[in-house]
């Protein structure tokens, strides 16, 4: 089965760095806000935002303020100038939404700023990825990373080319890349709301997702790598065997265990799949 990580065997472009300089794109959404104030101090915090939107003032607090629209590739190139590392969150994130706005902000607008990594000297491309990109697996299916691509909509679609230029980018322009296929990114507030059930299997906390981008950030050892971003959750959509193996992921949260339909039932689950039941039971 084919690997879905290169190895840093060659590639010598990634020198430690303190401070490490990274750029966030999309720094006013839920999860670029949230490590903006989170990130370690020595990653030093250049947080773009779309021109005039209203977040840019309460970011301030965790780094540099800049803004730039994914369709200037100009502007991009010189807001990545001097930076280690871009954390690429920018995108239309709606499952539902259709191919023009797809195309232009996820399709176009993913090369525009890996494009201008690559001219501006980056050193790698933390790419936010989706879950949708293999969502059309069958539900009681649990995805590896080395598995084809399986999105189950139009938007995972956009997020597979997203991983696939991001190959391409690592492989044969020589910038470092990894993707992550994040899945539902909510508070531990949320995942104990009863009406969240449904996120059983695809629950990521705001910590531990975190925890991941800062070890996408931090890491010296890859080349490309696709990585799944879920919490530590009794049942798994996703397989997070190369996250805990290459970057030592320790995910620490589980939906069940929040949600009090689930928290006080043991659950066993199933290694070939995500399916669980519990204990004793068929």
């Amino acid at each position: 089965m084919p690997l879905s990580f290169t190895p840093n065997e060659t590639f010598t472009q990634l020198k430690p760095t303190n401070p490490h300089r990274v750029l966030v794109t999309g720094a006013g959404g839920r999860i670029g806000s949230y490590y903006a104030e989170h990130a370690p101090a020595h990653h030093v915090r250049r947080l773009m935002v779309r021109p005039g939107d209203p977040d840019a003032q309460k970011l301030a607090a965790w780094g540099e303020v800049v803004e730039a629209a994914l369709d200037d590739r100009v502007r991009l190139i010189e807001i990545c100038q001097g930076m280690d590392t871009v954390v690429h969150l920018a995108a239309n994130p709606n499952p539902n939404a259709d191919w023009d706005s797809l195309l232009q902000a996820n399709i176009i607008g993913t090369y525009n700023l890996m494009s201008a990594a690559r001219v501006a000297g980056v050193k790698r491309v933390v790419y936010a990825s989706s879950i949708h990109a293999v969502s059309g697996y069958p539900p009681d299916v649990q995805v590896k990373t080395s598995e084809p691509v399986n999105p189950g909509d139009l938007y995972g679609v956009s997020k597979c080319f997203g991983e696939a230029l991001g190959r391409y980018f690592a492989e044969q322009e020589g910038m470092s890349v990894i993707a992550l296929r994040i899945g539902a990114f909510q508070s531990l507030q949320k995942a104990a709301d009863p009406h969240n059930a449904g996120l059983l299997d695809a629950f990521v906390s705001r910590r531990d997702l975190n925890q991941l981008l800062v070890r996408c950030v931090d890491d010296e050892t890859l080349r490309f790598a696709i990585f799944h971003g879920l919490s530590n959750n009794r049942f798994k959509r996703l397989d997070l065997s190369d996250a805990r193996a290459l970057l030592g992921y320790e995910p620490h949260d589980d939906l069940a265990a929040e949600n009090p339909q689930f928290k006080h039932t043991a659950l066993a689950e199933d290694p070939e799949t995500h399916k669980g039941t519990p204990q004793g039971r068929k």
